[in-house]
């Protein structure tokens, strides 16, 4: 995955530095308003097919498991999960100069600006290009259609996975999140059965609950409450839904309905992505 010094349409100086380069006037046909400068903004270059692994986008609406079935995903195929919600999430944890910008946008259900997403996304890229990686699976970016577009320029996205879900299953995903405070592994209260009605399949999905050492030390992401959930799902709806439409055109989009938790889910998963794997019970309810 080559990391190069490439402006995107950018009227920026060269410098020696990939993550030095800025642009301030990408534009797309839903957005003619300038971007400002950005200090990391370089995302690499298109890199022949045969000399990398699978390159994947992960859509679909907060809360639907796109971290979770992308994470078994990267484990399968040998490429990292890179999820844009984790970088601002630790660099919310540090003391960098966008941690309180990002804060106020979190807490209230806002999506992150491009410009912020694209800079953390690039020091990922490039820090995963000096330890030798080589493809990904993207999840939570690309989430409007300028970032898609950004991103359709530097490379070549093999395949969009759109899992949908229906919004009273995820509002009680949300709700049921839970992290370990100490060993930051995600986990999720919230047992869901949905009774199937007027000829729609009933749903039903059991908690991921923690090992005994965790269990006593979850905590409750700050943006995981009904007001802040709501608002994502409805900035969503109307900001990242033409991104699927946008995929789709390009005939790259792979919608998948979850029919309930894991156990039910990952193997019709795979069959759809054309993935032979066989796992016991198990590991497979994890």
């Amino acid at each position: 995955m080559a990391v190069v010094n490439r402006l995107l349409r950018s009227t920026a100086t060269p410098s020696s530095s990939i993550l030095s380069k800025t642009f301030s006037s990408i534009t797309s046909n839903t957005d003619r308003r300038p971007l400002s400068p950005l200090s990391h903004s370089a995302l690499h270059l298109r890199r022949d097919p045969k000399d990398r692994n699978v390159q994947w986008v992960f859509l679909g609406c907060p809360g639907v498991g796109k971290g979770t079935y992308a994470s078994r995903l990267t484990a399968l195929l040998g490429v990292p999960h890179i999820a844009t919600g984790d970088l601002v999430r630790e660099e919310l944890a540090s003391s960098g100069p966008l941690a309180s910008q990002l804060s106020e946008i979190v807490n209230q259900g806002k999506l992150v600006s491009d410009e912020i997403i694209i800079n953390l996304l690039s020091k990922r890229l490039e820090a995963g290009e000096s330890k030798g990686e080589t493809g990904f699976i993207l999840d939570g970016f690309p989430r409007t259609i300028r970032q898609a577009e950004i991103l359709e320029d530097v490379t070549d996205i093999d395949l969009v996975v759109n899992l949908k879900l229906n919004e009273e299953a995820l509002l009680a995903k949300c709700l049921g999140r839970r992290i370990c405070s100490e060993c930051g592994g995600n986990y999720n209260v919230a047992c869901i059965d949905i009774k199937g009605e007027n000829g729609s399949p009933g749903m039903y999905m059991a908690p991921l609950l923690p090992p005994p050492h965790c269990a006593s030390k979850l905590i409750t992401r700050s943006d995981d409450t009904e007001a802040v959930v709501k608002e994502r799902l409805r900035i969503y709806n109307e900001m990242s839904l033409p991104v699927e439409d946008f995929y789709r055109s390009r005939g790259k989009l792979l919608e998948f309905d979850l029919p309930g938790g894991i156990p039910e889910s990952w193997p019709k998963l795979l069959q759809a992505l054309n993935l032979d794997y066989h796992e016991d019970k198990q590991s497979a309810a994890a």
